[in-house]
């Protein structure tokens, strides 16, 4: 357990200092907006692609892992849409719940994955994560259309602009280049690598300066069920179907670690376009990724204590 703490411990430390510099107003309210847009588009795309091109995908055995995340993805949006009349309060308050079940905090998946496994850790996140966007992304447009807040255009749209995804982009650039043996040749691979260094600690400070503290006043049933499932049911059947299906160490910790996650900061950006319960959702984002600094470490530590 203490060496779970260990390793997780300073990336909710650099989470914190975020929310701590947007209370000072540090640099100012004008620079984050851009510094978010700068990692997102550069520095994690830089570390993608140098991990995924550099890999060694022979330490990690893959098929297992995409095949029960992606089913695990697929059930849960299934089960919660059958039960959409018993979760939140109206369709708009669902369909956050929906949101704060199903997506997933992609930079602190890789801190954590990096953290506790290091290089084998980041590239079988990377490849989750080459799967998971996706199909979450895909998923929650549909849970909208479904509830017929956009129709078919809001779909056309969101699938477009998955198209345009940097962190899928650099996945497939990334895996393409090791597959075809190209690699990262000359000086592209020490420079990928040093922008890719700074993506994680500034991705995790951006996390907090995103936060929104006020947003969890008031807070009802809705609330609690999203971090339930998140943080209860989606782990534990990860767990279960990852031991059943005999998935390696690594394989297996990402898994779990990935469906224990806190909900993404973009939810907030869905809900608002797409017609959902937007204050609700902001206090899903800053609500479990405080949580999920108590929850992580305990599902990482029950999963070494049965491998």
């Amino acid at each position: 357990m203490l060496d779970v703490i260990h390793a997780l411990g300073p990336l909710f430390l650099l989470i914190l200092a975020g929310v701590v510099l947007r209370r000072l107003h540090f640099p100012d309210d004008q620079f984050w907006p851009g510094a978010e847009r700068f990692i997102y588009f550069l520095l994690f795309p830089a570390m993608l692609i140098s991990t995924l091109a550099t890999a060694d995908f022979s330490q990690v055995t893959f098929g297992g892992m995409i095949g029960l995340l992606s089913s695990l993805l697929v059930l849960l949006a299934a089960l919660l849409w059958l039960q959409r009349h018993r979760l939140g309060s109206n369709p708009t308050s669902f369909s956050s719940v929906f949101q704060g079940a199903l997506r997933f905090n992609t930079y602190v998946g890789l801190a954590g994955a990096a953290a506790l496994y290091g290089e084998a850790g980041i590239t079988a996140a990377a490849v989750a994560i080459a799967v998971m966007v996706p199909l979450v992304n895909i998923l929650c447009v549909l849970m909208f259309v479904a509830s017929d807040s956009q129709g078919t255009a809001g779909l056309l749209r969101a699938l477009k602009a998955l198209t345009r995804n940097p962190l899928l982009l650099a996945c497939a650039a990334g895996i393409a280049l090791n597959l075809s043996g190209i690699g990262l040749p000359g000086w592209s691979r020490d420079t990928l690598a040093l922008a890719g260094k700074a993506a994680l600690p500034l991705g995790l400070i951006a996390v907090g300066v995103a936060l929104q503290p006020r947003a969890l006043r008031g807070t009802g049933a809705a609330f609690w069920q999203a971090c339930g499932i998140k943080f209860g049911l989606l782990p534990l059947l990860a767990l279960t179907g990852g031991i059943v299906l005999g998935l390696g160490q690594v394989e297996l910790a990402v898994v779990v670690l990935f469906t224990a996650l806190p909900t993404a900061t973009s939810s907030y950006i869905l809900a608002r376009q797409m017609g959902g319960n937007a204050p609700l959702m902001a206090a899903l984002i800053t609500g479990q990724t405080l949580l999920a600094m108590a929850v992580l470490p305990a599902w990482m530590a029950l999963l070494t204590l049965l491998q």
